[in-house]
């Protein structure tokens, strides 16, 4: 069995004249990728690498969740369709057991809808456990089964 969390980036600010990719965490945002990892640590899962949007939130939200993992930025996490998620999910090692993708709403939560199913939001910071039984190179679209999901403001 394999687990692949998808976690979208921890709350951002809004600061104008801004470029969208340098938006910093909230302290909200800092407070809840802190938690985020800790759910996930605790949950028993210990992630072997995350795949990482090159955007200030997102890199600012892998490295406070998962201060001890590999991190590996991937410029087409940002503002990716599900499809080309999926992808670059299935590029993994096979060797790996738990990876982590951190990225943007719309497509994580897509992503995650369209592999395991279910009926939940996906607000900033929350995350989707998704349990996969074939190789990453093999998966597609409703082979994964829904562990668990997380969401900061139901914590």
């Amino acid at each position: 069995m394999r687990t692949l969390i998808v976690l979208r980036h921890a709350k951002a600010a809004q600061v104008p004249g801004l470029a969208d990719r340098e938006r910093p965490l909230t302290d909200r945002g800092e407070r809840d990728a802190k938690r985020a990892g800790d759910e996930i640590r605790a949950a028993g899962f210990d992630p072997d690498v995350v795949l990482c949007s090159p955007a200030l939130r997102t890199r600012r939200t892998a490295e406070i969740a998962f201060p001890e993992t590999e991190i590996s930025y991937e410029r087409e996490i940002y503002e990716a369709y599900p499809e080309e998620l999926l992808e670059l999910v299935r590029r993994s090692d096979p060797g790996l057991g738990t990876v982590v993708l951190c990225g943007h709403n719309p497509g994580v939560h897509e992503l995650a809808l369209g592999l395991a199913g279910g009926d939940y939001g996906f607000r900033p910071g929350a995350f989707a456990v998704i349990g996969v039984e074939s190789a990453w190179a093999d998966l597609w679209p409703g082979e994964g089964r829904l562990v668990s999901h997380w969401d900061p403001k139901e914590h």
